[in-house]
């Protein structure tokens, strides 16, 4: 029998992955505006679950609130770029070099250092990531950069998100990201406004709706359960990826791009690997 902690992260690696096809599905409408839709319900409920629970809404550290807010919205808005225009494997695999970057960039963000095994590992991911954009026509260098910038964004935003663990409610943190996306949606769609028609408003819905349910299965799983234990499965959202790309979008790889992207994962799971086994020593 799975533990508590193991079943909601299946749960929130399934409802993202779900998500993820829901984007690639109105493909025909900006990702911008589908991220000004997600907004809105993600504002809502999440306003409405901090003042249910009577926390302030703007939090204490507004200025590192307000730049996790920017780099999520651009981390986000490429990833969604990426769904809509490359294979949906090949976007969720360029998604995961953000734990590669988080590290990275946290040598000088939030002052952790990195060990020399790990840059072997980012080597691997890098390479894999090079053989995907190499044998799969269908990414081409502009896409692949697309793709490696939004993991660079959401690698800066959960930076900003450990230097605020100690200062604000987890629930604030959510509600910045719509905060600060919306603003500049609304900019963006004056000048590249598709209508959505039919079912294009309930998949519009849905990718709102969807990101809020992941979010809180996954918040449930990380309180639920030691972090070693949780966090690797999120990688079953690959076959998710290339599962669903199949059967809904027809999407086939080649021998080298599944290649690619296995070496992708391997390099990231080694990572993750040895900072927990690290941690374990220090405590």
């Amino acid at each position: 029998m799975l533990s508590r902690g193991v079943q909601y992260m299946l749960l929130a690696t399934f409802v993202f992955a779900i998500m993820n096809v829901a984007v690639k599905w109105v493909g025909h409408i900006p990702a911008v505006e589908v991220i000004f839709f997600r907004s809105i319900i993600s504002l809502i409920m999440s306003g409405v679950a901090l003042r249910s629970q009577k926390v302030y809404l703007f939090g204490n550290n507004k200025k590192v609130l307000i730049l996790r807010g920017i780099a999520g919205s651009l981390g986000l808005i490429l990833f969604f770029t990426t769904i809509q225009r490359i294979p949906l494997a090949s976007a969720v695999t360029l998604m995961f070099l953000s734990p590669i970057f988080t590290a990275v960039l946290g040598i000088w963000i939030v002052k952790e250092p990195v060990k020399w095994l790990q840059w072997v590992f980012f080597i691997i991911s890098f390479a894999g990531i090079m053989m995907i954009q190499g044998f799969d026509t269908r990414v081409s260098p502009l896409m692949a950069l697309v793709g490696i910038g939004a993991a660079f964004f959401s690698g800066v935003a959960y930076n900003m998100i450990r230097k605020l663990k100690n200062s604000e409610h987890p629930l604030v943190i959510v509600f910045y990201f719509p905060l600060v996306t919306l603003p500049f949606t609304i900019v963006y769609m004056f000048f590249d406004w598709v209508t959505p028609v039919g079912t294009d408003w309930i998949v519009l819905i849905l990718v709102g709706v969807l990101t809020q349910v992941a979010q809180y299965f996954m918040t449930k799983a990380y309180q639920s359960e030691e972090l070693a234990k949780v966090a690797n499965i999120q990688f079953t959202g690959i076959l998710y990826a290339i599962g669903f790309g199949w059967v809904l979008f027809d999407e086939t790889f080649n021998f080298n791009t599944y290649l690619g992207m296995t070496m992708v994962l391997i390099g990231v799971i080694l990572n993750i690997a040895y900072k927990q086994r690290l941690q374990q020593r220090s405590n």
